[in-house]
């Protein structure tokens, strides 16, 4: 599968000595640091990608790399499914169904439908892909005359800041998906818990199957509520410096975001709660010959990370798909059903549903969303709310199934050949 790499790009110039040109770093030009370029699985880089993302990234006052990188993230999937599909991402016949984005756009519906990815994930997908194509054509990557897709325009009407009714006109192609939400409650990023018996046979499996890294991430997941960003940024002295809850007994702290080198959503500054046996055997792993033999090859930067990769470098998004890849394959293979559409966000909505409930049979809703906001770093309350709605709602459909399963079981016990005498 194609990968997606963070890069330090130092724009350099041609400069013409005697005979010969060669290129030398542009003194002039700032360094653009986590730079996005994708890779495809032969090592080649994609150039026409890598350069839309320089565009966008240059394009920026401060060449900013955070516009850039969501939309390399999506661009990075449909390459995957060009690999896997093996088509040409310029291959444009004229049945307009046989084309490569076509079909892209069919299999993100599916994959929408079957609840993998979240409707607004899909949207966000096809629309950078688009706006790929529209920058090739412009630069002239694909040719003029091959048929992409068919514009049409938009009115969009809406309100101004004094209250008088205004309209843009916006150019939208017939490829586009509309962010069509799924009836019901969902959790942050569009996703639901898992069961407690699915998150702890899924821990079991893992550390079972000698998965210690995966196993070890998956446990800071469902037991922290963590992000991934937050987990594969984690150092071996920010687990050295985590210090006990003086009012929590078990419970250690961890501080996380600016100013410790962990990654947070947001940059917020906070602490995660961390059970006391979780520490202890991320210390003892920190140091076990394992890690040690990866931090032995990784660079001086990298040395200070808690998990590394074999090769020692720190785990970045192409590295723990396949690292997830592998887990899901594993768990699928073993009768693991809901692996299918597991992903590890997940964990994060897990934890938060198990923080809430307990939250809520301790103390009222605002203690609880107070507790559970800080635990879980939530940038805005109403995200934390959205567990207490959750949790409410599920009583209702718990009683709603034993009714119904009470008030049909009788059925499907009846001799139906008795009707028919």
């Amino acid at each position: 599968m194609a990968n997606l790499e963070f890069i330090n790009f130092q724009p350099a110039r041609e400069v013409v000595k005697g005979n010969t040109v060669e290129w030398e770093p542009d003194r002039l030009a700032r360094l653009i640091k986590e730079l996005p370029q994708i890779f495809w699985s032969s090592g080649e880089p994609w150039h026409e990608a890598n350069h839309w993302a320089l565009t966008k990234v240059t394009s920026k006052q401060g060449q900013d790399t955070s516009t850039a990188k969501p939309l390399m993230k999506h661009l990075a999937a449909y390459a995957s499914w060009l690999e896997s599909e093996e088509l040409d991402w310029r291959h444009f016949p004229i049945r307009k169904s046989e084309r490569a984005i076509v079909k892209f756009r069919g299999y993100l519906i599916e994959q929408r439908d079957q609840g993998i990815i979240a409707p607004s994930t899909t949207s966000a997908r096809m629309a950078a892909v688009i706006r790929f194509y529209r920058h090739a054509l412009i630069n002239g990557f694909v040719e003029r005359k091959s048929p992409l897709w068919t514009d049409r325009q938009v009115v969009v009407q809406y309100y101004d800041s004094t209250g008088f009714e205004r309209t843009i006109t916006r150019t939208s192609s017939d490829l586009a998906i509309p962010n069509t939400q799924r009836p019901g409650i969902r959790l942050e990023d569009g996703l639901f818990p898992l069961r407690t018996e699915d998150a702890t046979t899924l821990i079991n499996f893992a550390r079972d199957s000698k998965l210690k890294e995966i196993s070890l991430m998956l446990m800071l997941g469902f037991l922290t509520g963590a992000r991934i960003e937050t987990i594969t940024t984690l150092t071996v002295t920010s687990i050295e410096d985590a210090y006990p809850d003086v009012q929590t007994p078990n419970i250690y702290r961890l501080r996380v975001g600016p100013g410790t080198g962990i990654n947070t959503k947001f940059d917020i500054v906070g602490e995660i709660l961390v059970p006391q046996f979780l520490i202890e055997e991320l210390r003892n792993y920190a140091y076990s010959m394992r890690r040690l033999k990866r931090q032995a090859i990784a660079s001086e930067t990298n040395r200070k990370r808690l998990f590394l990769t074999v090769q020692g470098n720190p785990y970045v998004s192409g590295s723990f798909n396949r690292l997830m890849t592998d887990l899901r394959r594993r768990a699928l293979s073993a009768g693991l059903r809901f692996m299918s559409k597991f992903k590890f966000h997940q964990t994060r909505a897990t934890f938060g549903t198990w923080m809430m409930t307990v939250s809520l049979r301790v103390t009222n809703a605002k203690s609880a969303v107070a507790f559970v906001r800080d635990a879980m770093l939530h940038k805005d309350e109403r995200t934390t709310f959205l567990y207490v709605r959750f949790i409410e709602r599920e009583p209702i459909k718990e009683e709603i199934a034993n009714e119904f399963s009470a008030a049909f079981s009788g059925l499907a016990n009846r001799d139906w050949n008795a009707y028919h005498a």
